[in-house]
């Protein structure tokens, strides 16, 4: 039992400093030079194609809401005659 223990306690301290030593390069000054660059595009676009076309479905799926919403209020503000 004591032998588990302290195998599991060896195990998660290799495994904690092991993670530790992973460095990743630091991107952050190459982004804020593109964010900050003056370029005429809106910051919200200047992540390139991805962002572009998130923006596009964003506004697709708000105009489309907004459309279906306005549409069923209509439906609902004229029920139909019971005969």
């Amino acid at each position: 039992m004591l032998r588990n223990l302290l195998a599991l306690r060896q195990i998660a301290q290799r495994t904690i400093s092991t993670a530790s030593r992973r460095q990743f390069e630091n991107k952050v000054p190459e982004k804020q030079k593109l964010f900050q660059e003056d370029n005429g595009i809106p910051v919200h676009l200047k992540g390139g194609v991805a962002d572009a076309l998130l923006y596009r479905a964003t506004m697709i799926l708000t105009v489309g809401g907004t459309a279906y919403a306005i549409y069923q209020l209509a439906m609902a503000s004229f029920p139909k005659k019971q005969d």
